[in-house]
């Protein structure tokens, strides 16, 4: 009776995630391996698509874009910790840095991208500072240079995500165990020492969490490219997702959409498993 009445406390959860979620990602994935059209009839074709994106410059380029931006993870997460560190701090007016550092996450993108179109133009703020400061000698071209731009990308993909990390990390370190660090001062140890001792081992199911969470986010990276280059200079800043977006809502090649974002997910899965199995916290 117990189960009966916990399914149906779930069923109706369970029904719209079968209805929004589930039977749209099993209905796309089966279309991938098809030549769906709105205009005519639907036939099997296997590996076809898959086979088109693989030889398609674009697909290859942003799939390796894909992958670069998993540079920042790292950077993001060491970034995020550390500023959770400096806010868990009892210092005036601690809360309104708090709320700083938070305000990119619930800005939406859409003006984060006129803002650091703004800041990287080449008449803009930042060549204006580093021109100011005898850095560069003539503008640097941060959105419109093939090789610079998947760059700039990552650094709004990073500023973005910090605040969003830091506030998962300040929750877990305002749960760490005053005792523990009380013992451990007792004991002689230095701040250093408590930090790696006991601080990071108890922070590591969210360091996994966190960690999981930014590879998704980087390998699925979107909606910045489409609001600052549009997948230019030369297609340099293309990612996987973005050649799906490509693919099926500008040129409507639905199933060669389908396969991108297909590959993309076996990616996401893959090294999603990889972290949980490198990453999983140790039984105490």
């Amino acid at each position: 009776m117990r189960k009966l009445t916990a399914w149906l406390f779930l069923a109706p959860a369970l029904i719209l995630l079968a209805i929004f979620s589930f039977w749209p990602v099993a209905f796309g994935s089966l279309l991938a391996f098809t030549d769906y059209s709105l205009i005519r009839e639907t036939h099997w074709v296997g590996l076809d698509n898959f086979r088109y994106i693989f030889d398609n410059e674009m697909f290859v380029t942003g799939l390796k874009n894909s992958l670069l931006f998993l540079l920042m993870v790292p950077f993001v997460q060491i970034g995020a910790l550390s500023l959770a560190v400096l806010v868990n701090n009892q210092l005036p007016g601690i809360r309104y840095f708090r709320a700083a550092f938070y305000v990119p996450v619930v800005t939406t993108v859409s003006v984060v991208g006129i803002m650091w179109g703004f800041m990287f133009h080449e008449q803009g703020a930042l060549n204006y500072v580093l021109r100011a400061c005898h850095l560069v000698g003539a503008p640097v071209g941060w959105l419109s240079n093939d090789t610079l731009a998947l760059f700039a990308i990552m650094f709004v993909t990073l500023w973005r995500g910090l605040g969003w990390y830091m506030v998962m990390y300040l929750a877990a370190l305002q749960a760490v165990p005053a005792d523990m660090q009380e013992a451990a001062i007792l004991d002689g140890a230095n701040r250093w020492q408590r930090f790696w001792k006991i601080t990071v081992p108890m922070l590591r199911p969210t360091i996994m969490i966190c960690s999981v969470l930014s590879v998704l986010a980087a390998l699925k990276a979107y909606q910045e490219v489409d609001v600052l280059t549009q997948g230019g200079p030369m297609n340099s800043t293309f990612t996987g997702l973005y050649y799906a977006y490509d693919q099926g809502l500008k040129h409507l090649k639905l199933p060669r959409a389908l396969a991108a974002s297909f590959i993309v997910s076996l990616f996401c899965i893959g090294i999603a498993l990889v972290c949980l199995r490198y990453l999983k916290p140790k039984h105490r």
